[in-house]
């Protein structure tokens, strides 16, 4: 098994406890997923651009980004958007767009067997 790195922000190192716990407990792989690609060094954690949502995500889905949401494209589609951090005018344009920005941690515990989510990395 691979070494496990400590984070030194605390707040990611409460999600990922969070996330493995919840992996476990309701048999949801995809928060694992998400737990082992916010384990990664920050030089491999490639951040997403409100334009590959677009591109990539279908109206009405709900998806779970693992890292952080730049605000470069434009989005038209409503989304439900889970990520670790959101910029500014990121979060502005997934609202504008009717949809709604939250933290991993609150589409964790509003889904927590991950059910209806997608990873997009």
């Amino acid at each position: 098994m691979a070494e496990r790195r400590r984070k030194g922000n605390p707040t990611l190192a409460r999600l990922l406890v969070e996330l493995r716990k919840n992996a476990r407990a309701h048999s949801a792989p995809i928060w694992a997923a998400v737990a082992e690609r916010l384990e990664r060094p920050r030089h491999q954690l490639v951040p997403m651009n409100v334009g590959q949502l677009e591109r990539l995500a279908n109206a009405g889905e709900t998806v779970a980004v693992a890292g952080k949401l730049l605000a470069d494209g434009r989005l038209a589609k409503q989304l439900t958007v889970g990520a670790f951090a959101f910029s500014t005018e990121a979060r502005g344009k997934v609202r504008a767009a009717g949809g709604t920005a939250v933290s991993l941690a609150e589409l964790l515990k509003a889904r927590p067997d991950g059910s209806g989510v997608r990873l997009l990395a």
